[in-house]
């Protein structure tokens, strides 16, 4: 079994790629994630490389900031590559199966983000309803 959690933030904004010839859309992103003890009395975290295709990668890169939280499970990936130096690299990541919000942010016209209640949204505004009637 390959299946992993996390939740944390992200180190940067997401870059949005996409493959040559059929162009698949690809963020890759890194994830700190605070580790449960601290040491020495300071937090210390990890940092995840995710990878992100298709249209969870676009909504992670229209939707998400450095700084947002962000929850996402999938499988740990290993691979390696051949660098420009000749030399073999090694590389481990998390390739993402579902990705979460956890601190959802909205594109404003100037490129900035800003949560949903500085649009206006608010419970006030939501409508109670009677689920009485829902049979579960």
């Amino acid at each position: 079994m390959n299946k992993v959690v996390i939740i944390g933030r992200l180190t940067k904004d997401p870059e949005l790629k996409y493959t040559p010839g059929n162009g698949t859309a690809v963020t890759q992103i890194t994830v700190a994630v605070e580790r449960r003890f601290k040491k020495d009395g300071h937090q210390e975290a990890d940092f995840i490389p995710v990878v992100i295709w298709g249209k969870a990668a676009e909504s992670t890169a229209q939707y998400t900031e450095k700084g947002r939280l962000i929850g996402i499970s999938g499988r740990i990936q290993t691979r390696s590559y051949e660098a420009k130096d000749g030399g073999k690299r090694y590389v481990t990541e998390l390739v993402a199966e579902e990705v979460k919000f956890l601190e959802f942010a909205k594109k404003s016209a100037d490129a900035s983000y800003t949560s949903g209640e500085e649009y206006g949204a608010s419970y006030e505004d939501m409508t109670p309803i009677d689920d009485g009637d829902i049979p579960f």
